[in-house]
């Protein structure tokens, strides 16, 4: 029988706990920050569900480890060790460079700003460039009244490029187009 229970009643009060033992507000930035990273996570999960190439999953698959990482990072505070953390590595966002350089390849060329949308995958990848996109914003604006580590906020950047590729290149993949966005005239 498993003894390990889920809640902890820990945070009733509306606290909860960093790496390092300090109580927080639930609504403190940092768990703001690697809140938003993990509904990212969740996002990733969904679109690597659809029915897409098996490199996009493996590579989906690699992005939620550094995500999680990411957030073990932003969960650390005063009295944690980060060495007893998984790190983030320049190599990880050349990783994320390189895919996008490589599905660039065979894109067309981006005339026109586009909306989401066309398929489910299309969709679901331009969901995790959002909220990716919204993670980055609170990730910066916490790193101007803590220490953030510098390729943390590298990575979330090119992570929401990589999205906004691999949205098109899934919609290349199959056959669906881009839907361009065209501005209505004023009048």
């Amino acid at each position: 029988m498993n003894d390990w229970k889920i809640y902890t009643k820990g945070g009733d009060k509306g606290e909860t706990s960093l790496l390092g033992g300090r109580r927080v507000p639930k609504h403190h930035l940092k768990i703001e920050a690697y809140g938003t990273a993990d509904e990212l996570n969740a996002f990733i999960g969904l679109l690597r569900d659809q029915d897409i190439a098996g490199h996009y999953r493996e590579v989906l698959l690699e992005i939620q480890d550094r995500v999680f990482t990411a957030e073990s990072i932003l969960a650390c505070d005063e009295g944690c060790k980060p060495e007893n953390l998984p790190d983030m590595r320049e190599d990880d966002i050349l990783m994320l460079e390189r895919e996008i350089d490589a599905m660039n390849e065979s894109l067309p060329e981006l005339t026109h700003f586009i909306l989401p949308g066309g398929h489910p995958a299309v969709s679901y990848a331009h969901v995790c460039r959002c909220v990716c996109r919204r993670a980055e914003r609170i990730i910066t604006q916490l790193a101007e009244q803590d220490k953030v580590d510098q390729l943390v906020i590298q990575y979330f950047n090119r992570l929401s490029d990589y999205f906004f590729v691999l949205a098109r290149k899934i919609g290349y993949d199959l056959g669906v187009a881009d839907i361009e966005w065209h501005a209505r005239s004023r009048g």
